[in-house]
C-alpha cells in the first residue's frame, strides 16, 4: 500500500499556482498535513481524492497513476471534505445508504456498517431525525460516518474538528489513531493540536510547497535550545514583538510570559521545553524568510 505524490503542480484561471513541485512519499500510518490557510492543503486533498487533475506531475496509488486509472484509488478511497454537504430532508440512515449504494456496497453489508458507524460516531439516538435538523457538530460526524462506509485504505479528512465540541474532537481525534495502523490516513488541517494528537508523521505546507516532512520528534529536534519564556511589562509587548518570534503569551501578576522563538535569549528570558506549535512557527518563519530573500 503505497501513496506517492510525483512533483505535483496545481495552477487555476489567473494563473495563480495553489501547488509547486510538491513531493512526497506515504505508506500505512497517520499524517498530519499542517499549513496554514491558503497554503494549499484543500487543493492536494482534491487532487488525491481524484476531484481536480493536477497541472504538473503525478499522483500513483501502488504504482498506477491515479489520473489515467482514477477508479482502482476510487474503490478503496474514504475522504471527508472541508465543505461537506448532506440532503436535509432524509436522516441519517437513508442518506448513508445512499451514500454506500453509490459506493457499491450490497444492502446487508451496508446495514450492519451504517450501525457500526452510527454507535461510533455517537448519532444512534438520532438516528431517525432528518439531517436538517441536526447541529454542525452532528453533520460533521455523518460526514466522519460517510468516509468510512467502505473501510477504506486510504482515508482523507480536510479540516474535520471544524464545528465539534471539545469532547467530540477527542473522540474524532482517538478515531484516527486508530484507523492509521492498517491503513494511509492524511488529516489535513491548520490545528497543530489536531496533529499532535494523531500523527505518527507531519508534513508541512505553506505557500503551496512542502516545507518540512519528519515525525514529530524530529520537528521538536530543530527548535531545541530555541525557545524562552521571557516576563515583561504589557507596555513593552508590542515592541517585543516587531523584534521576536513570539509565539504565546499569557498575562499574569508579574507581567507578560511570553514564549519566544530565538537562537539566543532576550535578557533575562529562560529556556522551556518546545511543543509542536513552537516547531511549527519556527519552520514557517525560516521559509518566508528564505522565500523574501
Amino acid at each position: 500500500m503505497q501513496l506517492v505524490i510525483d512533483g505535483v503542480s496545481k495552477r487555476y484561471s489567473g494563473g495563480n499556482w495553489a501547488l509547486k513541485g510538491f513531493t512526497l512519499e506515504l505508506k500505512p500510518g497517520g499524517l498530519g498535513l499542517l499549513g496554514p490557510n491558503g497554503a494549499g492543503k484543500t487543493t492536494l486533498m482534491s487532487i488525491l481524492a481524484t476531484i481536480t487533475r493536477a497541472t504538473e506531475g503525478r499522483v500513483t496509488w501502488n504504482g498506477r497513476d491515479v489520473a489515467s486509472h482514477p477508479d482502482e484509488l476510487r474503490a478503496v478511497l474514504g475522504f471527508l471534505p472541508q465543505d461537506f454537504g448532506v440532503y436535509p430532508n432524509l436522516n441519517v440512515v437513508e442518506f448513508l445508504e445512499y451514500l454506500a449504494a453509490v459506493k457499491g456496497l450490497d444492502a446487508a453489508t451496508s446495514r450492519r456498517r451504517i450501525d457500526e458507524l452510527l454507535n461510533l460516531v455517537n448519532l444512534t439516538d438520532v438516528r431517525k431525525r432528518p439531517l436538517g435538523g441536526y447541529s454542525g457538530g452532528m453533520k460533521q460526524r455523518v460526514g466522519i460516518a460517510q468516509a468510512l462506509l467502505n473501510d477504506p485504505q486510504l482515508l482523507i479528512v480536510d479540516e474535520p474538528t471544524a464545528g465539534l465540541d471539545p469532547e467530540e474532537r477527542v473522540r474524532f481525534r482517538n478515531l484516527l489513531s486508530d484507523l492509521s495502523g492498517v491503513r494511509i490516513v492524511i488529516l489535513s488541517t491548520h490545528i497543530v493540536s489536531d496533529v499532535e494528537a494523531t500523527a505518527t508523521d507531519i508534513a508541512l505546507i505553506a505557500q503551496g510547497t512542502l516545507v518540512a516532512h519528519a515525525s514529530p520528534e524530529d520537528l521538536l529536534r530543530r527548535v531545541e535550545g530555541k525557545v524562552w519564556e521571557w516576563v515583561l511589562p504589557s507596555a513593552e509587548l508590542n515592541a517585543a514583538k516587531q523584534k521576536y518570534l513570539i509565539s504565546n503569551t499569557s498575562r499574569r501578576s508579574d507581567g507578560v510570559h511570553a514564549r519566544v522563538l530565538a537562537d539566543a535569549p532576550p535578557d533575562g528570558a529562560q529556556p522551556v521545553t518546545p511543543n509542536l506549535e513552537d516547531a511549527y512557527l519556527f519552520c514557517l518563519s525560516h521559509h518566508r524568510a528564505g522565500v523574501a530573500a
